[in-house]
């Protein structure tokens, strides 16, 4: 499968297209608190407690119910359409939210908090795949839809660099919980605005009237049963593993260097350059066919993320800037056809879950590769987590590479390799 390439008029046409300003707009406004609740609450968990490690497990609760509930949530929009299972999950995270901080405040014990945090997590709105397989309506196959599936990715690094700004800067006000509730109410308003859009409802009405019973409704892995959508969740998981040792190894290396704020400054960086880069690639996107992009893509974000292993003392920080930057504008074409990957990997009526699994495999290459290179750094240096991150991304992108059939034009479910 090829891809037609994008032009910044096919942006406007897509945001513009009939029904979309509204879903756009309000999706913008629950989706911007994604990267930003889970930082907010480790830094309120942290101010309230003073310890960085329960912070970090209460953060941690958040991620894994968000890794469940994205699928869960997906499977059930799937079934039901996004309106009413978008509108019950917003009351419910306003609920659990609202907990979460009245047991911050109050003092309960570490293991209440967790729980409640994993809560959250199941029910914070799966807006991102409930919003990308909307543009199915709303656009027509090809160009203008890969567009949108592109506008997807892009909006969501935005958002990845706005929302952990806007938390450590409210983290600083009168009240440090301030995060936590902007967060929670954003996600929460944005979601009930999406569902109740008349694209979204009419959507929901849709599927309600011809009875969908997608082919993830059976079994427990659900669209995960296609040996396509494996290797999707493959490349999202090896995506997610690399971004995380980079995560670790930027700070830890400005940190040994002197200068621990840089860190923040250059990984924000990062994100702007994948969001240029993001734009500019989606024109001319290479190699074409994409199942041959995924591998391609996770081979060379892993070179350049190895190379940032030359840095060393704070007068080779440049060497970091560079090789950053440029793993950097590998990082939203990724993501894209990531979104992209799912459109050809799944059965009809299964987007939503099928993007569901993306981002938890995402999410759990995320924490393994933070777990792993924060081991490799007290073991071996800063320099080493990037290698060990690297390595891991190559071997992926060579398994990807081998399964490669299991997204071509031609494959057939019974043909490739499971």
């Amino acid at each position: 499968m090829s891809s037609s390439s994008a032009s910044l008029a096919d942006y406007r046409i897509v945001l513009t297209a009939p029904g979309a300003p509204g879903p756009v707009l309000t999706s913008a406004i629950g989706r911007l608190p994604i990267a930003m609740f889970g930082l907010a609450t480790l830094l309120y968990v942290q101010r309230a407690s003073g310890s960085f490690a329960a912070a970090g497990l209460v953060s941690a609760g958040i991620l894994a119910g968000e890794g469940i509930g994205a699928v869960v949530q997906g499977r059930v929009m799937d079934r039901r359409g996004p309106t009413w299972p978008l509108l019950l999950v917003a009351v419910l995270f306003g609920v659990a939210g609202a907990a979460l901080v009245t047991a911050v405040e109050t003092g309960q014990p570490l293991p209440v908090l967790v729980a409640l945090a994993l809560v959250a997590g199941l029910v914070q709105p799966a807006l991102p795949g409930a919003s990308r397989a909307l543009w199915s309506d709303l656009v027509p196959p090809g160009r203008l839809r890969d567009t949108a599936y592109g506008y997807e990715a892009i909006s969501l690094e935005v958002f990845f660099i706005l929302g952990p700004a806007i938390a450590a800067f409210l983290v600083a006000a009168p009240w440090p919980g301030t995060g936590v509730v902007v967060a929670v109410a954003l996600m929460a308003v944005g979601s009930v605005g999406f569902a109740l859009t008349p694209a979204v409802r009419a959507r929901s009405a849709a599927m309600a009237a011809r009875g969908d019973q997608p082919a993830s409704s059976v079994g427990l892995f659900g669209a995960l049963a296609r040996p396509g959508m494996r290797t999707v969740a493959l490349a999202s998981l090896g995506f997610g593993l690399v971004v995380g040792t980079v995560e670790v190894g930027v700070p830890a290396v400005t940190a040994a260097a002197g200068s621990a704020a840089t860190g923040g400054l250059l990984l924000s960086a990062w994100s702007v350059a994948s969001v240029v880069a993001g734009v500019i690639y989606g024109m001319r996107p290479w190699p074409r066919p994409l199942h041959l992009r995924m591998p391609v893509l996770l081979g060379v974000f892993a070179v350049f993320v190895a190379m940032m292993a030359l840095t060393g003392p704070l007068e080779s920080l440049p060497v970091l800037v560079v090789t950053m930057l440029l793993a950097g504008a590998v990082i939203t074409p990724q993501v894209t056809a990531h979104s992209m990957a799912v459109e050809i990997a799944t059965p009809a009526g299964t987007a939503s879950e099928a993007f569901g699994w993306v981002i938890t495999a995402a999410t759990l290459g995320l924490a393994a590769g933070q777990s792993f290179a924060g081991f490799v750094v007290e073991a071996a240096g800063p320099p080493a987590a990037f290698l060990a991150g690297g390595a891991s991304g190559a071997v992926l992108a060579v398994v990807l590479w081998l399964r490669r059939a299991t997204l071509a034009p031609s494959a057939e479910p019974a043909s490739v390799p499971a």
